[in-house]
């Protein structure tokens, strides 16, 4: 068809650890899922491969970035760019551990090095069994020897014993290769993986342990970009955390406003931080900031406290909190975390039948497709009149079922979310009492309900948790529609 229905598979040292929903006929693909993953201390390299699912045979792999912990860290706000597809080699595509132990002796004559290669672990599968048949192969001083071939597992267990003669004098510069290999009885073997370990530091100590299996250098050509190229934003946070006495404090600095109201507000610590805090860590700040006062059984006072800040800085009542201040990224955060359950019970029917329907909706006369029509007309294709006043005829149908579901669930909404809406709509009558400002009070609140909400919700279900694949164009385009 002349597209792909890409999605991504992410890695921590070669291991997968998350995957993004499909997204159909595609190539200009947006996911935007969020992915927060606990690494170990010792991680060497985060991978992002970009896929093209099949629904026959093997998904396809259209390309990869890799990123190392060095390249990550070396950016204090993280990276966030576009980043060109690299081509995968299979022959390069390694994992696992090998299990070893060298011993070097500092005398004798000739000294003889012993490498006790024990067992490897998690190796990459390469045979359609789903197993591999795996040897390994040592190097050293130019000398090679193989162990026995152990068929179908990835888990071999070798425990052989090999023997190098080594040269005289200091070991130098000297080192031993391991490569692990998956044997075939036609074609030429598999490449599994490989370590290199310099012979220098063994020769006092024996040295014994798990190594990370690492492909071969690359010797591919940079593709120019041919493959496409994937956005990217990934930040390495190290958290320390300490016993809950510690931030005893902060939190009582924190609640103070809320607690003991009698203080100026500009010298509270939220006002402050309101203050220092830019856009980008805006969203970080309001996250954190309903975590805690969640916790202290604060939410909803700490609510009211930011927007009748932001209330009284507001001089025209149309741009009410449409900015993303503090108080705004407090309530949308908020909402995420009381409110989802409720989400999910108003929309996720409606949601389902458009996913399940896949009705043809087009308004746009640039964009309409006059040959699929909702249906077969004997007279040829519909006309620009007909494809739209069916289209408005669906939206009107799932735009009416969507505000019945919001409007009938008056008793379903929490009550934490209840209380928080009264609060602001007080406040909005007390900011603005004039006559020509009635309906503030109603503004305020579909700024975070409608717009923050209910709206993006049905934009991308994904994201909300209401399904799990992202919607395929035309689906995508009702939903896009709806929305609006």
């Amino acid at each position: 068809s002349g597209s792909s229905d890409p999605y991504c598979v992410v890695k921590v040292d070669n291991e997968v650890v998350a995957r993004t929903a499909t997204v159909w006929k595609s190539l200009n693909p947006f996911w935007g899922e969020e992915i927060t993953l606990c690494l170990p201390r010792g991680f060497c390299s985060l991978a992002i491969y970009v896929l093209d699912e099949d629904t026959i045979g093997q998904d396809d792999v259209i390309g990869k970035v890799s990123l190392s912990r060095q390249q990550i860290s070396a950016e204090p706000r993280g990276v966030d760019s576009w980043l060109s597809l690299a081509p995968v080699n299979p022959d390069q595509e390694v994992q696992g551990e090998v299990h070893l132990e060298l011993r070097v002796p500092e005398r004798g004559h000739p000294r003889v090095l012993r490498c006790h290669l024990i067992e490897a672990r998690d190796l990459a599968p390469r045979d359609p069994s789903g197993t591999s048949d795996p040897f390994a192969r040592v190097s050293c001083c130019g000398h090679t020897l193989d162990t026995a071939v152990v068929k179908k597992t990835r888990f071999p267990r070798w425990d052989e014993v090999l023997e190098f003669q080594l040269p005289e004098g200091e070991l130098g510069e000297a080192v031993l290769s391991v490569e692990v290999w998956d044997w075939d009885i036609v074609g030429k073997n598999d490449f599994l993986g490989w370590v290199e370990i310099p012979l220098d530091t063994t020769s006092m100590n024996p040295t014994k342990g798990w190594f990370q299996l690492l492909p071969l250098p690359s010797t591919t050509e940079e593709s120019g970009g041919q493959l496409g190229a994937l956005r990217l934003a990934v930040r390495l946070v190290e958290d320390t955390v300490l016993p809950p006495h510690h931030y005893q404090p902060l939190i009582q600095l924190l609640t103070e406003p809320i607690l003991c109201p009698g203080q100026l507000p500009e010298g509270t610590a939220l006002a402050v931080l309101e203050e220092v805090t830019s856009g980008e860590s805006r969203q970080d700040v309001a996250t954190k900031l309903v975590q805690i006062f969640l916790g202290q059984g604060l939410a909803v006072p700490l609510l009211d406290y930011l927007t009748t800040r932001e209330l009284a800085r507001t001089t025209d009542p149309n741009t009410l909190f449409r900015s993303n201040s503090l108080a705004s990224k407090s309530m949308e955060q908020f909402l995420k975390v009381v409110g989802l359950p409720y989400l999910h019970e108003v929309l996720k029917p409606v949601v389902n039948r458009i996913f399940e329907e896949k009705k043809y909706v087009e308004l746009d006369p640039g964009k309409m497709e006059l040959s699929r029509g909702r249906r077969i007309s004997f007279k040829g294709s519909l006309s620009e009149a007909q494809v739209r006043e069916s289209s408005l005829e669906v939206l009107k149908g799932y735009l009416g079922d969507i505000i019945d579901a919001i409007v009938g669930s008056v008793d379903k909404c929490p009550l934490p979310v209840r209380v928080a809406f009264k609060q602001l709509r007080r406040r909005a009558e007390e900011r603005f009492p004039l006559a020509q400002h009635e309906e503030v009070r109603y503004f305020s609140i579909s700024a975070f309900l409608f717009l923050r909400f209910f709206a993006p919700a049905v934009l991308t279900p994904k994201l909300f948790g209401l399904r799990e694949q992202h919607a395929e164009p035309r689906t995508g385009r009702t939903l896009l529609l709806l929305a609006k």
